[in-house]
């Protein structure tokens, strides 16, 4: 999953209302009339015509072919980019929570554990208003490319939107992921390599939720962004 989350499945045959390759269209294409029978005619029993009209009917064929797999090509990129945060190479927000569904579906199937990470960049908004926004969407490209460096392909990375990061971290249990996400905090905390950026240092909150398989995701969300919330506060005081 990672950079992404999202494994390309199959178009469904009627996904889209495009016949698929098991439809009829797929083995008359794969026959010829140089063959000994089409269609349970032999070549004998065929007239010039005749095989002059089923070659041009195989070859219409295979160019509505070579257009279906373009058209499925486009549309698996069109896809691809719907899912896509537009700044970084992570998901969305969408994209993430519907990850988010099938990891816990599979948690729930195979029994292991599953966590979520939120997490909030601290200083972000005086290093944007120092640095002017091209530095801003310097320093959340960078994070992303931190994060994703520092899971499991297993695991799902998205930003959420604004400052905002969310990781789902597969065989985690509430220990561990805080463990990780403390880890993948320092991490982004290190220096982003971003020029000026010195003066006005990112400093990064989490809140870590484990994920039960009766937990609505947009719920998860929300106690995960709670507790980043709460450990913001925590440092304030501190």
């Amino acid at each position: 999953m990672k950079i992404g989350g999202v494994r390309s499945e199959p178009l469904a045959a009627n996904r889209r209302g495009v016949a698929a390759p098991g439809s009829l269209a797929a083995p008359i294409a794969a026959q010829r009339v140089d063959s000994a029978t089409f269609l349970g005619i032999t070549r004998a029993e065929m007239t010039p015509a005749v095989q002059a009209a089923i070659q041009t009917l195989l070859g219409e064929l295979d160019g509505l072919k070579a257009e279906v797999d373009r058209l499925k090509a486009r549309l698996d990129d069109a896809e691809g980019l719907a899912d896509r945060d537009p700044l970084t190479p992570l998901l969305n927000r969408r994209a993430f929570v519907r990850e988010m569904g099938r990891a816990r579906t599979a948690a729930q199937r195979y029994g292991f554990p599953l966590s979520l990470v939120y997490f909030d960049l601290d200083g972000f908004k005086a290093l944007n208003d120092r640095l002017g926004h091209a530095a801003g969407d310097a320093a959340l490209r960078a994070v992303a490319e931190r994060l994703a460096a520092n899971v499991r392909d297993s695991d799902v990375v998205g930003r959420m939107g604004g400052d905002e990061f969310a990781v789902v971290l597969v065989q985690a249990d509430q220990a561990t992921a805080e463990a990780k996400a403390a880890a993948l905090a320092e991490a982004i905390e290190r220096d982003l390599g971003i020029p000026g950026a010195e003066a006005a240092r990112l400093r990064v909150s989490y809140g870590v939720r484990e994920i039960s398989a009766d937990t609505d995701p947009e719920a998860l969300i929300a106690a995960a962004d709670a507790a980043m919330f709460a450990a913001k506060r925590q440092r304030r005081a501190g």
